[in-house]
Protein backbone atom coordinates (compact mmCIF):
# COMPACT_ATOMS: atom_id res chain seq x y z
CA UNK A 1 0.00 0.00 0.00
CA UNK A 2 1.28 3.45 -0.94
CA UNK A 3 -0.41 6.68 0.11
CA UNK A 4 0.67 9.84 -1.65
CA UNK A 5 -0.53 13.29 -2.65
CA UNK A 6 -2.91 13.11 -5.58
CA UNK A 7 -1.85 14.52 -8.94
CA UNK A 8 -3.73 15.90 -11.91
CA UNK A 9 -3.17 12.58 -13.68
CA UNK A 10 -5.05 10.80 -10.86
CA UNK A 11 -8.32 12.67 -11.32
CA UNK A 12 -10.02 10.06 -13.52
CA UNK A 13 -9.42 7.47 -10.81
CA UNK A 14 -10.62 9.97 -8.18
CA UNK A 15 -13.81 10.57 -10.17
CA UNK A 16 -14.35 6.80 -10.46
CA UNK A 17 -14.11 6.57 -6.65
CA UNK A 18 -16.53 9.49 -6.24
CA UNK A 19 -19.01 7.68 -8.49
CA UNK A 20 -18.58 4.48 -6.48
CA UNK A 21 -19.31 6.43 -3.29
CA UNK A 22 -22.45 7.91 -4.86
CA UNK A 23 -23.72 4.40 -5.57
CA UNK A 24 -22.91 3.33 -1.98
CA UNK A 25 -24.78 6.37 -0.65
CA UNK A 26 -27.79 5.54 -2.85
CA UNK A 27 -27.35 8.63 -5.05
CA UNK A 28 -25.91 7.12 -8.26
CA UNK A 29 -27.08 9.97 -10.50
CA UNK A 30 -26.02 12.84 -8.22
CA UNK A 31 -22.43 13.23 -9.45
CA UNK A 32 -22.13 16.02 -12.01
CA UNK A 33 -18.47 16.93 -11.48
CA UNK A 34 -16.14 15.97 -14.35
CA UNK A 35 -12.46 15.11 -14.67
CA UNK A 36 -11.97 18.55 -16.23
CA UNK A 37 -13.61 20.17 -13.17
CA UNK A 38 -11.35 18.23 -10.81
CA UNK A 39 -8.23 19.06 -12.81
CA UNK A 40 -9.12 22.76 -13.00
CA UNK A 41 -10.28 23.14 -9.41
CA UNK A 42 -7.58 21.08 -7.73
CA UNK A 43 -4.52 22.06 -9.70
CA UNK A 44 -4.83 25.73 -10.65
CA UNK A 45 -3.08 28.72 -9.14
CA UNK A 46 -5.34 28.62 -6.08
CA UNK A 47 -6.44 24.99 -5.60
CA UNK A 48 -9.88 24.53 -4.10
CA UNK A 49 -9.05 21.06 -2.76
CA UNK A 50 -6.24 18.58 -2.20
CA UNK A 51 -6.17 14.79 -2.31
CA UNK A 52 -4.32 11.82 -0.97
CA UNK A 53 -4.61 8.65 -3.02
CA UNK A 54 -3.99 5.08 -1.91
CA UNK A 55 -2.43 2.68 -4.38
CA UNK A 56 -2.15 -1.08 -4.27
CA UNK A 57 -0.24 -2.74 -7.11
CA UNK A 58 -0.26 0.55 -9.08
CA UNK A 59 -4.07 0.85 -8.88
CA UNK A 60 -5.71 3.75 -7.05
CA UNK A 61 -8.11 2.04 -4.65
CA UNK A 62 -8.84 4.85 -2.21
CA UNK A 63 -8.68 8.57 -1.75
CA UNK A 64 -9.26 11.39 0.70
CA UNK A 65 -10.28 14.81 -0.62
CA UNK A 66 -9.97 17.80 1.70
CA UNK A 67 -9.87 21.57 1.74
CA UNK A 68 -9.25 24.39 4.17
CA UNK A 69 -12.01 26.36 5.89
CA UNK A 70 -12.04 29.11 8.43
CA UNK A 71 -13.95 28.90 11.70
CA UNK A 72 -14.84 32.12 13.50
CA UNK A 73 -14.27 30.22 16.74
CA UNK A 74 -11.22 28.11 15.88
CA UNK A 75 -9.44 29.75 12.93
CA UNK A 76 -8.05 27.56 10.16
CA UNK A 77 -9.62 24.10 9.88
CA UNK A 78 -9.63 21.22 7.44
CA UNK A 79 -12.84 19.88 5.95
CA UNK A 80 -12.56 16.26 4.88
CA UNK A 81 -15.04 16.15 2.02
CA UNK A 82 -14.72 12.45 1.25
CA UNK A 83 -12.70 9.44 2.29
CA UNK A 84 -13.43 6.65 -0.17
CA UNK A 85 -12.13 3.09 -0.38
CA UNK A 86 -13.12 0.72 -3.17
CA UNK A 87 -15.54 -1.89 -1.92
CA UNK A 88 -13.11 -4.73 -2.64
CA UNK A 89 -10.51 -3.05 -0.39
CA UNK A 90 -12.70 -2.26 2.62
CA UNK A 91 -11.53 -3.90 5.82
CA UNK A 92 -7.87 -3.94 4.76
CA UNK A 93 -6.75 -0.95 6.83
CA UNK A 94 -6.61 1.30 3.80
CA UNK A 95 -9.34 3.63 5.12
CA UNK A 96 -7.56 3.90 8.46
CA UNK A 97 -4.32 4.77 6.67
CA UNK A 98 -6.01 7.54 4.66
CA UNK A 99 -7.71 8.81 7.82
CA UNK A 100 -4.34 8.90 9.60
CA UNK A 101 -2.83 10.81 6.67
CA UNK A 102 -5.54 13.49 7.01
CA UNK A 103 -4.90 13.75 10.77
CA UNK A 104 -1.16 14.08 10.09
CA UNK A 105 -1.86 16.83 7.53
CA UNK A 106 -3.98 18.69 10.07
CA UNK A 107 -1.24 18.38 12.70
CA UNK A 108 1.42 19.59 10.22
CA UNK A 109 -0.78 22.56 9.27
CA UNK A 110 -1.54 23.41 12.92
CA UNK A 111 -5.27 23.41 12.29
CA UNK A 112 -7.50 23.51 15.34
CA UNK A 113 -10.16 21.19 13.95
CA UNK A 114 -10.77 18.62 11.23
CA UNK A 115 -14.41 18.11 10.35
CA UNK A 116 -16.49 15.97 8.03
CA UNK A 117 -19.99 14.57 7.57
CA UNK A 118 -21.08 10.97 7.90
CA UNK A 119 -24.44 9.44 7.05
CA UNK A 120 -26.20 8.23 10.20
CA UNK A 121 -26.94 4.83 8.62
CA UNK A 122 -23.24 4.22 7.87
CA UNK A 123 -22.77 2.48 11.21
CA UNK A 124 -19.27 1.07 10.54
CA UNK A 125 -17.96 4.56 9.72
CA UNK A 126 -19.71 6.18 12.69
CA UNK A 127 -18.29 3.55 15.05
CA UNK A 128 -14.80 3.88 13.56
CA UNK A 129 -14.85 7.66 14.00
CA UNK A 130 -16.13 7.43 17.58
CA UNK A 131 -13.51 4.80 18.44
CA UNK A 132 -10.80 7.10 17.02
CA UNK A 133 -11.85 9.86 19.43
CA UNK A 134 -13.90 11.95 17.02
CA UNK A 135 -17.13 13.52 18.24
CA UNK A 136 -20.27 12.87 16.21
CA UNK A 137 -22.35 16.00 16.73
CA UNK A 138 -25.88 14.66 16.98
CA UNK A 139 -27.38 18.03 17.93
CA UNK A 140 -26.35 19.74 14.67
CA UNK A 141 -28.14 19.38 11.35
CA UNK A 142 -26.42 19.76 7.99
CA UNK A 143 -28.05 22.53 5.95
CA UNK A 144 -27.62 22.85 2.20
CA UNK A 145 -29.04 24.94 -0.61
CA UNK A 146 -28.80 23.22 -3.99
CA UNK A 147 -28.56 25.01 -7.34
CA UNK A 148 -32.32 24.95 -7.92
CA UNK A 149 -32.96 26.28 -4.42
CA UNK A 150 -30.44 29.10 -4.89
CA UNK A 151 -32.12 30.12 -8.14
CA UNK A 152 -35.61 29.96 -6.65
CA UNK A 153 -34.58 31.94 -3.60
CA UNK A 154 -32.98 34.69 -5.68
CA UNK A 155 -35.93 34.76 -8.11
CA UNK A 156 -38.38 35.18 -5.24
CA UNK A 157 -36.58 38.09 -3.57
Amino acid sequence: MNIRKGTKADMQAVLDLIRELAVFEKEPDAVVVTVADLERDGFGENPLFYTFVAEVENEIVGMALYYYRYSTWKGRTIHLEDLIVKEKMRGTGLGSALYTKIMEQGKADNVRRIEWNVLDWNTPAVEFYKKSGAKVLEDWDVVQMDEQGINEYLTNL
